[in-house]
């Protein structure tokens, strides 16, 4: 059974940083592309950043304000958050994706809520 458990999220200033981390299992974390999205209220989930399985490729929504890492020992990936605003303020989520560029393999999991705010 695949999961996906995100953390790290809460409460932060703005201009605040984040790291946020999901622990995945049930499948060969270290061959997918991972990603993370997020999704405002009533809106559709959108893209962050992508990692590839060896971390040589990497692509964000926008450069410069978030960075994604992963640690295939620990089947973990993460996503550094700085300079946060209120426009960030969303709940966060991860998953492998099929292909690096491509679509979501699997379920969602809880998704980790990140609040930015003063």
């Amino acid at each position: 059974q695949v999961q996906f458990v995100e953390s790290g999220g809460g409460l932060v200033q703005p201009g605040g940083s984040l790291r946020l981390s999901c622990t995945a299992s049930g499948f060969d974390f270290q061959n997918y592309p991972m990603s993370w999205y997020r999704q405002f209220p009533g809106k559709e989930r959108e893209l962050v950043a992508s990692i590839s399985s060896r971390s040589l490729t990497a692509h964000y929504l926008v450069e410069g304000h978030f960075a994604i890492s992963r640690d295939n020992a620990k089947n973990t990936v993460y996503l550094e958050m700085n300079n946060l605003t209120p426009e960030d303020t969303a709940v966060y989520y991860c998953n492998a994706l099929q292909r690096f560029g491509g679509e979501p393999s699997y379920a969602w999991g809880q998704g980790t809520l990140v609040t930015v705010s003063s």
